[in-house]
């Protein structure tokens, strides 16, 4: 890995930004501003993100499919699906976590196979390291692609994190790059052989870490549109001083945002052009690209955020899965979702002020449609007088019968 001891100088800024500025860039660079390229779909999308996060969680969908249907409305999700995983179009990952990546990022994560080889091991050690690698591969090449039940089985028979040698084996063997995660089989990865998944032109370590870090950041400025050092590292989950290493190739400019009080990068065709265009209203995932990094959405968005799924339900505040609200550019509330047959409940809702009911019963009235229900049901809203305007505004688009 390229050693850097002190961060470089930050050259003189080429332009200034405003706030407003960098949140239309940041939304235009995130396909959230604009019309959106359907012709170019799921695929488009994703090349233009760099990285989708995949996530156990499934309220009214799962993530990955949150996210296309975040930017280009209701497609369907077995499309979804089709378009990541079909024709050797993408593979899994860790970047930001574990996400899907377009297959043509396959040369720019050898830095990290690099590194994982280099430490041995992650988070378990195999018993007899050569064996059980030989194997899975073995297993893969006759038999393959296969899920870790497929080759045996997952677990020892204990907790979840109690793996047995062969998902040690198959695990190490992705984060290696021996073996690629193809697809998701009831939210199961499902393993083969790299040689036989990724396209020949694109199987190979031979860039070196400089060339993989550029990329990553510069394509880690393209999607932000505008980013602080800890911005870009954050996207792909470099350190800071690999970005500081690669920072002055990388393409982007420094640019000085108003407020930010922090040195900031731009992707020169971001600035090109002024962002303008249609802004999407919609519910957003937790873990969607544009919010992921908490910091970062406070500084742009005046929006805290925290993903409470995890915190034991009397300590929660918005709720299990809580799905912050777009709409005009700006963050304007949440709400936490769940569905009862054909009815998208919004167990607890908060809004910005009665000018976000509105969008608020719009979005809630386009996920039900697009996830199957026929109603939506409000429970709980941390304002009587917006709980009431949302019901009304809702029965008033959606009347009964």
């Amino acid at each position: 890995m390229t050693a850097v001891t002190q961060p470089p100088s930050q050259p003189k800024p080429v332009t200034g930004l405003s706030r407003d500025d960098a949140r239309r860039l940041a939304l235009r660079a995130q396909g959230l501003l604009g019309a959106p390229d359907r012709r170019a779909g799921v695929r488009g999308m994703l090349r233009q993100l760099g990285a989708v996060q995949l996530d156990t969680i499934s309220v009214l969908a799962r993530s990955h499919e949150l996210v296309p249907y975040a930017r280009l409305g209701a497609v369907g999700r077995p499309a979804v699906e089709a378009a990541y995983w079909a024709d050797a179009h993408s593979f899994e990952y860790w970047s930001h976590a574990a996400c899907i990546l377009p297959i043509e990022e396959w040369p720019h994560f050898a830095f990290r196979r690099r590194a994982r080889r280099a430490k041995g091991h992650r988070w378990h050690v195999m018993e007899d390291s050569e064996r059980s690698c030989a194997a899975v591969l073995d297993r893969l090449k006759a038999d393959g692609p296969l899920t870790t039940t497929e080759l045996g089985g997952g677990r020892k028979g204990g907790e979840w994190w109690d793996w047995s040698e062969t998902k040690i084996a198959v695990e190490w063997l992705l984060d290696t790059g021996e073996v690629v995660c193809t697809r998701r089989r009831a939210w199961k990865r499902v393993y083969d052989l790299a040689e036989r998944a990724v396209p020949e032109e694109l199987l190979h370590d031979d860039l070196d870490d400089a060339e993989c870090l550029r990329r990553l950041v510069a394509q880690a400025g393209a999607a932000l549109g505008v980013a602080t050092r800890a911005d870009l590292a954050d996207y792909h989950r470099l350190k800071g001083e690999q970005v500081d290493a690669v920072i002055a190739d990388s393409g982007l400019v420094p640019v000085e945002v108003e407020g930010w009080g922090k040195a900031a990068w731009a992707d020169p065709a971001a600035l090109a052009a002024a962002p303008r265009g249609r802004h999407r209203t919609t519910l957003l995932s937790p873990f969607d690209s544009l919010i992921w990094d908490r910091p970062r959405t406070e500084r742009i968005f005046g929006f805290t955020h925290r993903l409470e799924a995890y915190v034991p339900r009397p300590q929660r505040i918005h709720g299990y899965f809580a799905m912050p609200l777009l709409a005009g550019g700006r963050l304007r509330g949440r709400v936490d979702p769940a569905r009862e047959g054909s009815t998208l409940v919004a167990r607890q809702v908060s809004m910005d002020g009665r000018s976000a009911v509105a969008p608020m019963a719009q979005a809630l009235l386009e996920a039900a449609t697009w996830v199957g229900c026929d109603a939506v049901r409000v429970d709980r809203c941390d304002d009587p007088t917006l709980a009431a305007a949302l019901r009304t505004e809702l029965a008033r688009r959606q009347p009964a019968g």
